[in-house]
């Protein structure tokens, strides 16, 4: 199983996320790489059985702009098998709550194999250890499914 977590952060909180799933990863005995968003080479998509995207939201909803070519490159990639999913952390008090998440999940369930989706308040807690393990279990067994295995 090959699978990579790309990530953005602004303020270290989807990074922590991302390092979370990481280690909820490597429980189950999956190897992950990550990757900082500025560090992933796009050519790596056709390689990968999964990506984990991570990313904050900036603005009123927006994907940060080093996101962006990664959200372009699945748009040109369309339809390939690739399991994803999307994770990010964002503020409720901001009208549109993590919306940059909103939008990879929308333009990856149509391009991709769209696993799970997670939204995390800020930061994550103690509280959301379970919600994160589910994501993980999700992105697990959508790629033993693709892979036929168990």
């Amino acid at each position: 199983m090959t699978l990579a977590i790309v990530y953005a952060s602004k303020t270290g909180n989807t990074e922590d996320l991302v390092h979370l799933l990481h280690e909820l990863f490597a429980e189950k005995q999956i190897a992950v790489s990550i990757y900082p968003v500025e560090e992933f080479l796009i050519s790596e998509l056709g390689r990968l059985d999964a990506i984990v995207v991570g990313t904050y939201t900036w603005g009123n909803g927006n994907i940060p702009t080093e996101m962006l070519p990664l959200y372009r490159a699945f748009e040109h990639y369309g339809g390939i098998e690739l399991v994803t999913g999307v994770v990010g952390t964002g503020d409720s008090g901001y009208p549109s709550f993590c919306g940059a998440v909103d939008e990879f999940r929308d333009m990856l369930f149509v391009q991709s194999n769209l696993a799970a989706t997670l939204k995390i308040e800020v930061r994550h807690q103690e509280r959301d250890l379970d919600r994160c393990r589910k994501f993980v279990d999700l992105i697990v067994k959508r790629v033993c499914k693709k892979l036929g295995t168990s």
